[in-house]
């Protein structure tokens, strides 16, 4: 689990925290601490606000954002699998559609085409 934050930012298309992409092996969970979080989950968009929690099962596409000018704050439920995805994208120095392809790929997930 961890602490994860994003500023906000003024009106348009969603600013993606995370690309489209989907974990065969791993489920993952939000939990919103402050302000508001928009989480599509296969076709559908949930919007989760303070004290709300998000699930999303292994295999299910999914991207969240936030969707308002104020910050969020929001705990990440995921396995440690996921964390070392995380981690290694984090320590890319060029995320490329291919070296990204391939990271996601390591950790038995897949980035989506949007």
């Amino acid at each position: 689990m961890a602490e994860w934050r994003d500023p906000g930012g003024p009106p348009g298309p969603p600013r993606l925290i995370a690309p489209p992409h989907l974990h065969r092996s791993d489920d993952e969970a939000w939990y919103v601490l402050e302000g508001l979080l928009r989480v599509r989950v296969g076709t559908e968009e949930v919007e989760a606000r303070a004290g709300s929690a998000v699930f999303v099962p292994r295999g299910t596409p999914h991207t969240y954002w936030n969707p308002g000018p104020a910050p969020t704050r929001y705990l990440l439920v995921m396995t440690v699998n996921i964390y070392r995805l995380i981690q290694e994208i984090h320590g890319m120095k060029e995320r490329t559609p291919a070296a990204l392809r391939a990271v996601f790929a390591k950790y038995d997930s897949e980035l989506l085409d949007v």
